[in-house]
């Protein structure tokens, strides 16, 4: 096991980047990113591998070419580990604010889409999955999608008695861990591990559900 830990300057670091996103910034305190936030973040991946999964480490840089905000650099080191048909992720996030934990479906669009509504509006499917996201909850997370319509999607009915779930173009779980102590120790790798390991069975009702290979 080589993780060891976030480095103890990881969430300060990131709060000084929110104060000066510039490129000197960064560039001037790129070891320390190196050293603090993407090499822990590998080694954390590494060791959850056998596991989960290999893991992909996002780029620090933010893709400005859509966006009025000209920042160069995100907020955030983040992590995925993505499903064989890219139907569900898990995923690990850290921050200013901590480490989040997630995954599940973080946007669907056309077929996928479809499917899960389908799978949703199902008495079998459609319970199986609200008892998942009740047992998520039940453990502290949060759970909801990365879009959410205001209404009913078309051709299923305002009351429809799983109405919350069909608005959702998505379905994930997530916990946010403020900073503590721990985030700078091994412990950190178990609680990714053990919120991965309960976000299973939703991915697995992903798999199973909404998957088209």
């Amino acid at each position: 096991m080589r993780f060891q830990g976030f480095g103890t300057d990881a969430c300060r670091f990131y709060e000084e980047l929110a104060e000066d996103n510039s490129r000197d910034w960064f560039a001037a305190n790129r070891a320390r990113y190196e050293a603090e936030v993407r090499a822990p973040l590998e080694y954390l991946l590494d060791d959850l591998a056998d596991e989960f999964g290999e893991g992909k480490v996002f780029r620090p840089h933010r893709d400005v070419r859509f966006s009025k905000d000209k920042s160069p650099y995100k907020t955030n080191a983040a992590a995925v580990i993505e499903g064989d048909a890219g139907a569900r992720s898990l995923y690990v996030q850290i921050s200013a604010e901590g480490l989040m934990i997630g995954g599940g479906a973080y946007h669907l669009a056309g077929e996928p889409l479809d499917r899960l509504r389908a799978a949703i509006d199902d008495d079998r499917t459609g319970r199986e999955l609200e008892e998942i996201v009740a047992d998520l909850r039940a453990a502290g997370a949060q759970t909801g999608a990365h879009e959410q319509l205001k209404t009913a999607p078309r051709g299923y009915p305002k009351d429809h008695p799983r109405i919350d779930l069909l608005r959702n173009k998505g379905i994930i779980g997530w916990w946010e861990h403020p900073p503590r102590r721990w985030l700078h120790t091994p412990k950190a790798r178990d609680r990714l591990a053990d919120g991965w390991r309960r976000l299973g069975p939703l991915n697995a009702w992903l798999d199973a559900n909404v998957r088209t290979d």
